[in-house]
């Protein structure tokens, strides 16, 4: 297969850049351009702020050429496989790629406990109350890799870091409530790391539509936003990214076609654009031949070992759980469809496919003026 994602210019990548500049470990490249302008600007700050689903192709439809976001865009970057949060956020949080994290996506199969789980939420992808199970906490605790730059940039004590997110503990009440954090950190004494979550326009997107117009209203916003943010800072070097991108999607239900649901040996996992499957070992072949004729046109399906071997998910020591949470096959999406199975939410636009809309960031790097 064709890996579209450049794994040595990616989000990994620029986070193995941030780790550098704190004097930490990595095991990937850096980006050498991103190093050159660290290492000769030397700032106090440097602020991540990743906003949810604004891919590269998307930016361009809603911003004008000379707005803000890009004319401070250096490029187009990719992101990891698959395009999604779980995956791509814990990619740009770690400086590690989802083969070494083990977050593959939003419902992965948790082998130990035989249950195909919702990664972020710990509940049986069935169960729609989203009830966590405390068997795969403990999993998701014991084997997934996450543990953030900014713990280690703490850990070390030489420099500080912050993290802000709209939930969790000491969680930010509002997009105002965001912005204004960042720049009170950015005025406290000493080199610190600053990363910032925006859930939108990702959650909008997937309830109206990548086009509605109340997500070119927030994207629009965005950029005001970072705008005045980078003008009120000194000394600082704000990165402005993206996990994914977003396309808008029809879907499909493997319900309706019972042949092939005959063949599930369990629930489907990893999303919706990226489909994981467990097979009976006497349907195989039988399943192969019915999905290339139902849905040859739009997902591209590959054995296992032809994903495994192809590295899609990076490169780099191998989760000790990555081979389990894999399925039979996996289908990735090359039009505008999903497949839509038990306990999958049913959206309006979606990611995690192999389209430029999906799979391309921008990589936005904003230097402020010197406090002199």
């Amino acid at each position: 297969m064709i890996v579209k994602n450049n794994y040595d210019e990616c989000l990994t990548n620029l986070a193995c850049s941030i780790r550098k500049y704190f004097e930490l470990e990595y095991k990937h490249k850096t980006l050498s351009y991103i190093d050159e302008v660290l290492e000769e600007y030397k700032p106090k700050n440097i602020i991540t702020i990743l906003c949810d689903g604004m891919g590269s192709n998307i930016m361009d439809r809603v911003l004008d050429a000379n707005s803000f976001l890009r004319i401070n865009r250096i490029k187009p970057i990719t992101t990891v496989f698959p395009a999604t949060t779980v995956a791509a956020t814990t990619s740009m949080i770690t400086g590690y790629n989802p083969v070494e994290t083990g977050m593959l996506g939003w419902n992965m199969y948790y082998k130990d406990i035989d249950k195909t789980i919702t990664t972020f939420f710990s509940n049986d992808k069935e169960d729609p109350e989203y009830k966590p199970l405390p068997e795969a906490i403990a999993y998701n605790k014991e084997h997934m890799n996450k543990k953030p730059i900014i713990n280690e940039i703490n850990e070390a004590g030489k420099y500080q870091g912050y993290s802000l997110f709209p939930f969790g503990d000491n969680h930010y009440n509002s997009i105002d409530d965001m912005f204004s954090r960042i720049e009170e950190l950015a005025n406290k004494e000493g080199i610190k790391y600053i990363y910032a979550y925006d859930e939108d326009p990702d959650h909008t997107m997937h309830e109206l539509g990548c086009d509605a117009e109340e997500v070119n209203s927030i994207i629009k916003d965005l950029n005001r936003r970072i705008e005045r943010l980078c003008n009120n800072l000194t000394d600082s070097v704000v990165f402005i990214v993206a996990d994914h991108g977003h396309h808008n999607v029809k879907n499909l239900f493997i319900k309706d076609y019972p042949d092939i649901e005959e063949c599930l040996l369990r629930n489907t996992s990893i999303e919706q654009r990226a489909v994981n499957f467990f097979i009976k070992p006497d349907k195989k072949e039988q399943f192969v031949k019915l999905f290339t004729e139902y849905f040859g046109e739009d997902f591209d399906l590959y054995p296992m070992t032809e994903i495994i071997e192809s590295k899609l998910f990076g490169d780099g020591e191998e989760n000790e759980i990555f081979r389990d949470a894999l399925g039979d096959y996996l289908a990735i999406a090359k039009t505008d469809k999903t497949l839509i199975y038990t306990g999958d939410d049913i959206l309006n636009s979606h990611h995690a496919g192999y389209t430029d809309d999906e799979i391309y960031v921008p990589l936005i790097m904003v230097k402020t003026k010197k406090n002199n």
